[in-house]
């Protein structure tokens, strides 16, 4: 467990790589320089954007990935001349990895010697695995097909040729009336509020920190510490506000590194929440901290991080030794927080919206709940004697929270599925597992069976029993929607839709509406029955899309609307089926970064951000057959504003045909 941390971000960037496929900071350029009529230098030059960095081939073995080089039928066509050649290169000290490691900025250039063994070769196959770093490290794989014949340099991911050029331009609109989408946002529930939401997520998961074995017992003596060690009262209770202070900053600064990608793509963020492999990530890391909650093993960061943190406090002084206190306790209290951390990313990553943004505001309502007491107790320090006595409650506490792991455990592999659109964690298994979850907590909350590092047994507290009796509650209360004798409207979003069942269902559209996920063929039906179209932009992970469609939707005054008024157009931005070839191709941008559309997600994506400068779900839209918009777009909103925004929309549609 030493480097669970170094372990964490080299996983998760390798699964944000499958994320960034067709994002990449880095341009490779590369040619064959001849030097005979066998001999030829193969060069391959990388123009690196600022703040990122790519990792030598020979960076030292423990510790990030370094980037190797595979040349294709060597030994029939060509032969190596020596090995492969590098430009100058950086060298620094990684506190994860405790090595050097070695690596390029800005500019890297690989140079390659070889000799044909067949004079008739025009071309060497050439692949790449490296990786691209900022804080996170994405890998990367390119292959590289360099002629021989000429030495024109080719830009490796820039070719856009006139098929690719013609399906971006057919995925933009002639749009009519399109000032009126600048009021959309007014409409929306989850801006602020939502940001509110998270930060108040992030509040309560700290709050429940605070009650873990790692936490509690050094809250008294981390207060007296600051209130004696002051000299005088106020100053002791100046530090422990410091303390807080710099708790509150520790968390947010490690939110940070998430806000780059912001600058990669407009998608990426939605892509990384979607992406099947990042899910299944998630998965596999929230089982992993739910059995460190049932007390199989610890997660711990390195001990010398500890000492380090602690040795500088006592060093520095001041300010700065307070700070290096606050590092000190995030590092010691990790093998409780890590998993509640790790529970909040996955919550942020579910919500819709920027999820960098949402992560940042969830860490610092973490931290604030987590710096709260330090802060309380330092103002009234009576209150110290207050506080309960550490015990059996808290081991308590963190089997509860490792049951409750598992349950958001089983929503990632859900994503995963339905993203995938693999078909067999369907609504009915999904229900199942989660039952099966609290009844377990249930059984072990009364006492029926217990885990390793329980104490000795003792009589039930009656906060206990509470939490039994609530735990028993909600399984029935998925019983009864399983059984479909009540609509789990509470859960809205978190179960699969219901028409992805196990049983054969009329209809894969929303509530069994009859719909299009193809917007060409959507438009082309609206022009033939001359009905408006409403344009949902929805993903097969997105909460609030669900929310909308079982609480909203399927009000018996807003679904004839939808039915019978509108044709629904649903575009999943997160869908991950791959395009057919011919449908495949190379978006250019206006500022000339290309992107490779090659799945139906991403096409509808990067129409919804072309069209309509939006890149969050849900999102709606409403046109008119020859592309006039009749209504302001509305994102996730209540019902009340939800039905009036319809019917402006059929009433504008209907004053727009009497005009004509």
């Amino acid at each position: 467990m030493k480097h669970i941390l170094g372990l964490f971000l080299m996983v998760f960037g390798f699964f944000l790589g499958f994320s960034q496929s067709d994002e990449n900071p880095v341009v490779w350029t590369y040619e064959a320089e001849k030097i005979s009529d066998t001999e030829y230098n193969l060069i391959i030059k990388a123009d690196i954007y600022d703040g990122w960095h790519i990792f030598s081939q020979f960076t030292d073995e423990n510790g990030s990935l370094p980037s190797e080089f595979s040349f294709e039928k060597v030994g029939e066509e060509y032969e190596l001349v020596g090995g492969t050649a590098e430009s100058e290169t950086l060298t620094e000290y990684s506190d994860i990895f405790e090595v050097d490691e070695t690596f390029f900025k800005n500019e890297a250039v690989f140079t390659q010697k070889i000799k044909l063994l067949n004079p008739k070769v025009t071309q060497v196959e050439v692949g790449l695995f490296y990786q691209i770093c900022k804080e996170v490290c994405i890998p990367k794989d390119e292959i590289f097909h360099i002629s021989l014949t000429d030495g024109e340099v080719i830009i490796a991911e820039q070719i856009v040729d006139q098929r690719s050029l013609d399906m971006s331009y057919a995925l933009l609109l002639d749009l009519k009336n399109k000032d009126l989408l600048i009021d959309g946002d007014n409409n929306a529930v989850n801006g602020k509020s939502g940001l509110w939401t998270i930060f108040v997520l992030g509040f309560l998961g700290g709050l429940i920190a605070l009650l873990t074995p790692c936490v509690f017992p050094m809250i008294p003596l981390t207060v007296s510490f600051f209130t004696k060690q002051g000299g005088n009262r106020s100053k002791g209770i100046a530090n422990a506000l410091l303390y807080g202070f710099f708790i509150v900053l520790i968390y947010f600064l490690l939110s940070l590194p998430f806000h780059l990608f912001d600058s990669v793509d407009s998608q990426i963020l939605n892509t990384i929440a979607t992406n099947v492999w990042l899910n299944l990530f998630f998965f596999l890391i929230f089982i992993f901290f739910a059995f460190s909650f049932f007390g199989y093993y610890e997660l711990t960061l390195p001990s010398s991080w500890a000492n380090k943190m602690d040795s500088a406090s006592n060093k520095v002084g001041g300010a700065f030794g307070i700070f290096f206190m606050a590092v000190t306790l995030a590092i010691v209290s990790f093998s409780c927080t890590g998993p509640i951390l790790g529970g909040l990313l996955g919550s942020t990553a579910l919500a819709d919206g920027d999820v960098a943004t949402n992560l940042s505001m969830g860490m610092v309502g973490f931290g604030v709940a987590l710096a709260l007491p330090f802060g309380l107790f330092a103002l009234f320090p009576a209150w110290l004697n207050s506080l309960p006595k550490s015990g059996g409650w808290m081991t308590t506490v963190k089997v509860t929270l490792g049951f409750l792991e598992l349950v958001l455990a089983f929503k990632f592999l859900s994503n995963a599925d339905l993203v995938g659109n693999w078909g067999f964690f369907k609504r009915e298994i999904f229900l199942g597992i989660w039952i099966l979850l609290f009844v377990l907590l249930s059984l072990y909350l009364f006492g029926i069976f217990r885990f390793p590092h329980d104490g000795p047994k003792q009589g039930l507290s009656s906060g206990r029993k509470l939490t039994a009796i609530l735990s028993t509650a909600f399984a029935v209360y998925l019983i009864l929607g399983l059984t479909k004798v009540t609509d789990l409207k509470l859960l809205s979003g978190f179960p699969p839709p219901h028409f992805y069942s196990v049983f054969e269902t009329e209809s894969d559209c929303p509530l069994g509406i009859d719909c299009f996920k193809d917007f060409d063929k959507g438009l082309a039906y609206a022009q033939k029955v001359n009905k408006p179209v409403l344009l949902d932009f929805t993903g097969w992970a997105c909460v609030n899309c669900r929310k909308m469609e079982e609480t909203v939707w399927s009000e018996p005054d807003i679904y004839p609307i939808i039915k019978d008024e509108y044709v629904l157009i649903s575009l999943y931005i997160d869908d991950r089926k791959e395009l057919p070839e011919e449908e495949q191709f190379n978006f250019k941008y206006e500022s000339g970064r290309v992107k490779k559309i090659n799945t139906i997600g991403e096409k509808w994506g990067t129409f919804q951000t072309l069209n309509f400068n939006a890149a969050s779900q849900p999102y709606y839209v409403i046109l008119s057959p020859d592309m006039e918009i009749l209504n302001s777009a509305v994102q996730y909103t209540d019902r009340d504003t939800y039905k009036e925004w319809l019917t402006k929309g059929v009433s504008n549609f209907k004053e727009l045909g009497q005009n004509k």
